[in-house]
């Protein structure tokens, strides 16, 4: 299976670049979950899906020298990108290339994890948190920061063309075989494998043209909507007026745009 495949989004430059726009808007939210979790120097933390390393970057520094954090992702793409900060930078960082299925944590004591938007995308969360619950050293903490309510992404003004391809991208996810708003079941899930529900935090965004936050939605536009041809979702005519009609918006400095309500959950063995 080729990487284009097995991302939603690719791991081209563009996506990485992309990425890094997410991260500016989130790292954030990351670092209050971290700090709420008691993530600390000395620590083995899991960053689950890393990606190319933004969060996994900062977690090095969290747990310092004589800590670890270990990068997973099924992306060859971005393990190696991963290798390459942690080799420029001297970082504690181990790295596995592999799926969550296939994934493989034998002999690890994790004192945490930390994942975003990796379990949205996968068919078996249960399954893959009860596969890091076992790892978990006692009073050890998950953070988890997950979509709650996709739906919840607007515009106002609301032009007809960019809503309907916002509603276009909503089905395309709710017809996977997982689910998008993954956050708001993972508190039971939690509870069902023996997890202890710490603390659960929503977190919303408002985009405008002068801010950043705006930006992180855009340029999934960009990405997305043209992927969404290729699939059926949308004619190239209805991408295309979608993504001027998104320029067009940009120009009025009164308009918001509503970001997917997402959850941060802190979860404890």
């Amino acid at each position: 299976m080729s990487e284009e495949n097995e991302y939603i989004l690719g791991t081209d430059r563009e996506e990485l670049f992309r990425l890094g726009i997410q991260h500016q808007v989130w790292a954030s939210e990351a670092q209050h979950g971290w700090k709420l979790a008691g993530f600390t120097s000395g620590q083995t933390i899991l960053d689950l899906g890393c990606g190319p390393g933004f969060c996994t970057k900062e977690l090095a520094f969290v747990v310092g020298p004589t800590g670890k954090v270990i990068g997973v992702d099924r992306s060859k793409n971005y393990i190696d990108y991963v290798d390459q900060l942690s080799r420029l930078h001297g970082l504690p960082i181990e790295t596995i290339h592999t799926d969550f299925d296939n994934m493989d944590l034998a002999g690890l004591k994790l004192d945490g994890m930390y994942c975003r938007w990796a379990l949205a995308w996968i068919p078996n969360p249960g399954e893959i948190l009860s596969k890091i619950k076992e790892r978990l050293k006692p009073g050890g903490r998950m953070v988890i920061h997950e979509y709650y309510d996709w739906s919840t992404h607007q515009t106002s003004p609301a032009p007809s063309e960019l809503a309907t391809a916002i509603q276009a991208a909503l089905k395309s996810f709710k017809d996977m075989d997982s689910e998008i708003d993954i956050g708001r079941h993972i508190p039971q899930i939690a509870r069902e494998i023996g997890l202890k529900v710490v603390n659960l935090r929503l977190i919303s965004k408002l985009g405008t043209p002068s801010n950043s936050i705006w930006h992180w939605p855009k340029s999934f536009y960009h990405t997305y909507f043209p992927r969404l041809v290729e699939t059926g979702y949308l004619s190239q005519k209805q991408c295309d007026q979608a993504l001027m009609a998104m320029d067009e918006l940009e120009k009025n400095q009164e308009a918001t745009l509503c970001c997917p309500l997402m959850i941060e959950i802190v979860l404890e063995k």
